[in-house]
């Protein structure tokens, strides 16, 4: 039986689908509201229904899958190739179903436990990333009034007491008072980084495959849980190698006249 593909183009109230019409060989580009999304498919025999990997796509993936529809997520630079017209919903809609139809390895649908183990990095990588912009930010305002620290947490920690006792005599209070609080600010930053760590490691141990992956030499909880989210099935999988190549464990590569450069690693997903 031929699959129908489609393309769908997501969007926060109004979607757009792109499709043939398997009876009519009518090209069908319209827009269809979020709340009558479901519903129209829910009528609609088996298609392979294509969609960016962009917010709120694994949601209206699983749904789809419910339905009896088969998935395709890709990535969105994949899909750009395929729009050579001005960029609009329809458009993109039509790059979208002219993407479904290219060999190559779509972006896993992920469950919703997957995902909500994406979403615990996720927020460990803000709170990280946060916390060297505070770091940072200190050793900035501090070296306008000439006192200049050494780089990272533990120097700041080290030196900013009596940094902060020096300047106190000729800088306002309001201000002592505040990068104070913004240095004692940093503990709650580390509390909360050690607390979705620990629920990383809950899960890990009720995980099969992210206690298989950690039992890997040099493999921590981190780089176990993330693989596992990141990867959905690993039956989509033919090997590690490919599995490797698409999440961008391998180097670029350019060439031209049979002379081809390895670059840095792609990181595509």
């Amino acid at each position: 039986m031929n699959i129908t593909p489609v393309g769908v183009d997501i969007a926060k109230a109004v979607f757009q689908v792109h499709y043939i019409d398997a009876d009519s060989g009518e090209i069908v580009n319209r827009s269809i509201k979020r709340a009558a999304f479901l519903e129209h498919f829910a009528n609609r025999e088996p298609c392979m229904i294509d969609m960016e990997a962009c917010g709120g796509a694994q949601h209206w993936a699983r749904q789809l899958t419910k339905l009896g529809h088969q998935v395709k997520l890709m990535p969105a630079k994949f899909v750009k190739a395929f729009n050579v017209r001005n960029k609009n919903d329809a458009a993109d809609a039509r790059a979208i179903w002219l993407a479904v139809q290219q060999p190559g390895n779509a972006v896993a649908v992920k469950t919703e436990a997957q995902q909500a183990v994406l979403a615990l990095h996720r927020m460990r990588q803000q709170l990280v990333k946060f916390r060297t912009m505070q770091i940072n930010g200190l050793r900035g305002l501090l070296t306008e009034y000439g006192e200049v620290m050494g780089k990272g947490r533990t120097a700041l920690d080290n030196a900013i007491p009596a940094v902060l006792g020096r300047v106190a005599d000729r800088l306002p209070a309001v201000l002592i008072d505040t990068l104070r609080e913004q240095w004692n600010g940093l503990q709650k930053l580390d509390q909360q980084v050690v607390e979705i760590e620990r629920r990383l490691r809950q899960w890990m141990k009720e995980d099969k495959a992210v206690k298989a992956i950690a039992a890997i030499p040099g493999v921590g909880v981190l780089t176990a849980t993330a693989a596992v989210a990141t990867m959905g099935d690993a039956r989509a999988f033919r090997s590690g190698r490919e599995f490797a190549a698409w999440i961008g464990l391998v180097p670029k590569q350019t060439g031209s006249g049979g002379k081809v450069t390895l670059q840095s690693i792609s990181k595509s997903v």
